[in-house]
């Protein structure tokens, strides 16, 4: 039987603290300064956690190794699974031929790329959020992004970027009810808090993509569009949350910001597009001369000339309209979404279940493994690609030949999330992540300004904001007790501080980079993130500091 210590180090939390942050400095030093490849950085680091697991906290061997193969396994299903299937169902419309098409549909709203870019990383990114999660939508935006012209790396920034704003009620808004059901504050409550914190992101955001695609030039050209587009997308998330429903939130938001962008261009033509698109085309005919095969999606689409029909155009749509339409039936619908959970699989981690308490000496609820086998977004895109399939007229051969060819692309980036699920297991289970956010959260009443970086050192570590509340939104609570704050205030600080650190998660770096088809370029892509999250993350900070004193009437009363 383990119990983890707060401050195994000479009693003290500031040296465990600082022995415990190894195995995240190890990843993110790795990655950023040394350029390994993420599976390279992401194995070191497990070895780093279990080191200091064993020998600064006392963890059995046993215990510790077995953490790392539950987390290990958390890695490959669901989190993979939604990745393979997600990408699988896109290179189906590839190898039938239709993705042009929808290239083509797009290009109908606008050929600007950087309207493209809100419209399909923003907006319908933000869609995809709402209803799938955990990495779908960086997924499948991904390839969208390099299909209709992008380069690689540009399309895999523009997307992690983009999946912001939307992260806190993502998956129908499970990181809220987690963080609600585990602290016994009413989820809609905390929805509201979280309401008048991440529609400040949704404001900015578009502008953001704007420059990552084009630079001040675009912002110049595009932010009338871009601004109208955050600002309606934000007050659509703060109205919902607050006054209709935390659950709908993200799709209502992701689809009048859509509307905002077809409406704006009915009256409004921004300049500059076609000179964009050419720089692009410069861009990527570079970036395919320095990496002409660098194992990514299929981009090699031919050129349609000949004018859409009704229904090229709607087979082009027919698999994202199918996606939505599933997503939305088994979440929404009450009685399926109950019968799809009743399917899950609750299984006791062999030798690791019962064996560990956690830090209040009590059984630890992580031991449990919950295979979703249906449940799971991942089964659903796989019945959805099923039935895209059939509907292009594609053999079952031809189906699984696809599948299979993208499993032996994607083996390194299966690798890479398995071993920083092994990480984020071996750290939370042994103590060290609570050792870190009891240290941060011992600041008293500048605790408030600090509550935002638990969130965001949570979703790092785990890719997952519902992770980050499971972790540190019942101490964010205790932590605002201590310090006279009000706990609802500091556990959605948690929850909107945790979307920031989702773009630098390395687990969602290797889903980009293996999504665009830059296997191994992880460390390039997260030097170009970094500054965006870590920027942002102290706009959030100051927000919330605010709204503990001189805001503190943004606080919605409980």
């Amino acid at each position: 039987m383990y119990t983890p210590e707060i401050a195994p180090v000479a009693d003290s939390l500031l040296w465990s603290s600082l022995l415990a942050i190894l195995p995240l400095l190890t990843i993110f030093v790795t990655l950023g300064a040394l350029k390994w490849k993420a599976h390279w950085a992401g194995l070191t680091a497990v070895g780093v956690a279990l080191v200091v697991a064993i020998a600064a906290y006392g963890m059995p061997v046993g215990l510790a190794a077995l953490s790392a193969t539950q987390g290990f396994a958390f890695g490959l299903f669901p989190i993979m699974w939604i990745v393979i299937t997600a990408i699988w169902l896109y290179e189906l419309t590839v190898r039938s031929g239709h993705f042009e098409d929808l290239r083509l549909v797009i290009n109908v709203i606008s050929d600007d790329p950087r309207i493209q870019a809100i419209i399909i990383a923003f907006c319908f990114g933000g869609l995809l959020e709402a209803l799938a999660g955990f990495g779908a939508p960086v997924a499948i935006t991904g390839v969208m992004l390099v299909a209709v012209g992008f380069t690689a790396m540009r399309a895999a920034v523009v997307v992690l970027v983009a999946n912001t704003a939307p992260v806190a009620f993502g998956a129908i808004a499970i990181p809220i009810i987690t963080a609600g059901t585990l602290t016994g504050i009413d989820y809609q409550d905390i929805g509201a808090m979280v309401g008048h914190q991440t529609p400040f992101l949704a404001a900015i955001v578009p502008l953001f993509l704007v420059m990552l695609v084009d630079g001040r030039r675009g912002l110049r050209q595009i932010w009338p569009l871009a601004l109208v587009v955050g600002v309606v997308f934000g007050f659509a998330q703060y109205i919902s949350s607050n006054f209709l429903s935390v659950e709908l939130t993200d799709i209502i938001a992701s689809l009048l910001g859509l509307a905002a962008v077809v409406v704006m261009l009915r009256f409004w033509k921004p300049k500059g597009g076609q000179d964009a698109l050419d720089r692009m085309a410069d861009e990527r005919e570079h970036e395919d001369a320095d990496a002409p095969d660098a194992g990514g999606v299929a981009t090699d689409l031919k050129k349609e000339t000949a004018p859409l029909t009704g229904s090229r155009i709607f087979l082009a749509l027919f698999p994202y309209l199918l996606v939505i339409v599933i997503f939305s039936v088994a979440k929404l619908v009450p009685a399926l979404n109950n019968w799809l959970a009743s399917t899950d699989v609750a299984i006791p981690w062999p030798g690791l279940d019962g064996n560990i308490l956690d830090s209040a000496g009590e059984a630890s609820t992580s031991t449990i493994y919950n295979f979703q086998w249906l449940s799971s977004p991942g089964t659903l895109l796989l019945i959805s690609g099923v039935v895209v399939a059939i509907v292009y007229k594609m053999t079952a051969k031809e189906a699984l030949d696809v599948l299979v060819v993208n499993v032996v692309k994607m083996r390194f980036s299966i690798l890479t999330v398995g071993s920083v699920l092994a990480l984020a297991y071996v750290m939370n289970l042994s103590g060290q992540t609570i050792t870190i956010g009891t240290w941060i959260a011992g600041t008293g009443a500048f605790f408030a300004f600090l509550s935002p970086i638990l969130g965001w050192l949570g979703t790092a570590v785990t890719g997952s904001d519902t992770s980050a509340n499971a972790l540190f939104a019942t101490l964010q609570q205790t932590a605002a007790h201590e310090a006279g704050l009000n706990p609802l205030l500091l556990v959605g600080a948690n929850s909107s501080g945790g979307v920031l650190g989702k773009m630098v998660s390395p687990q969602n770096l290797t889903i980009a980079a293996t999504a665009v088809g830059l296997l191994g370029k992880e460390a390039s892509i997260f030097r170009r993130v970094i500054g965006w999250s870590l920027g942002m993350l102290v706009l959030m900070c100051l927000l919330v500091g605010l709204q503990s004193t001189v805001l503190s009437w943004m606080v919605p009363s409980a």
